[in-house]
């Protein structure tokens, strides 16, 4: 079975993240972006579902041993692909013109969490799972567009709480937050439930696609601008 694979349960697009703890990479990118185009290019689909078939993890976030492996090797081009590709996911998930669920049925850490912000509603498990910002423990600051793009799901508070300790948080806490819209402890209930919730959907792609152009603006813009700046300087992690 392809890593990244989806199917339609009559006009939801699930797509299934397959890949144990689907640590992101470069041909992490570029399936999920063939995924989303194939998704798109399917009239009849009114909304989207992402989920992941590990019962443990949601998604780790990056592929660290693979990124230390490419640096190690001088690759700064690849690192950059990488970086321009993983903001390339998540500009279309912000900008796609159908609403987008994720479904955290594990863990959600560093990139993972990322991920899921970028969609534009959660479900999450109740009794397991962590959803984690550990980038302030292992040295890598959030790009520029990172911030805005995951602040604009939860309060400023509680996000700079979150993102300063690094502090892993579960679902029931999340939901009080208004970060996450439903935590079910039944795993076979939170997708249903969030496939349920996905079908009630049916709106225009036109308005939905313009509405969204207008709320990101800001950071679409960052991501064109200034994260350019830290990905070609490839100030990706902070050491002292």
């Amino acid at each position: 079975m392809a890593k990244t694979h989806w199917r339609k349960e009559g006009k939801v697009a699930v797509l299934t993240m397959d890949d144990g703890p689907n640590k992101q990479d470069l041909d992490f990118a570029r399936r999920m972006l063939a995924c989303l185009q194939e998704i798109l290019a399917d009239a009849e689909i009114s909304s989207l579902v992402l989920t992941s078939a590990d019962a443990k993890n949601f998604s780790q976030g990056v592929n660290v041993e693979w990124l230390l492996e490419r640096q190690q090797a001088g690759d700064a081009q690849t690192i950059k692909q990488f970086m321009y590709s993983m903001n390339e996911l998540f500009k279309s998930l912000l900008l796609l013109p159908i609403p987008s669920i994720a479904v955290i049925g594990g863990h959600a850490y560093g990139n993972g969490s990322i991920l899921a912000c970028g969609c534009d509603f959660r479900f999450m498990r109740a009794d397991r799972g962590y959803f984690c910002f550990p980038e302030i423990n292992v040295g890598i600051p959030f790009l520029p567009s990172m911030i805005k793009y995951v602040s604009r799901v939860m309060p400023n508070a509680y996000f700079n709480e979150l993102l300063l300790s690094g502090r892993p948080v579960g679902g029931v806490e999340l939901e009080k937050m208004g970060v996450v819209t439903k935590a079910i402890a039944d795993p076979e209930l939170l997708l249903s439930q969030a496939i349920a919730y996905a079908a009630t959907f049916e709106k225009k792609r036109g308005i939905f696609a313009e509405m969204k152009k207008r709320m990101h603006a800001e950071i679409i813009q960052a991501m064109e601008t200034e994260d350019v700046k830290h990905i070609e300087a490839l100030f990706l992690m902070v050491l002292d």
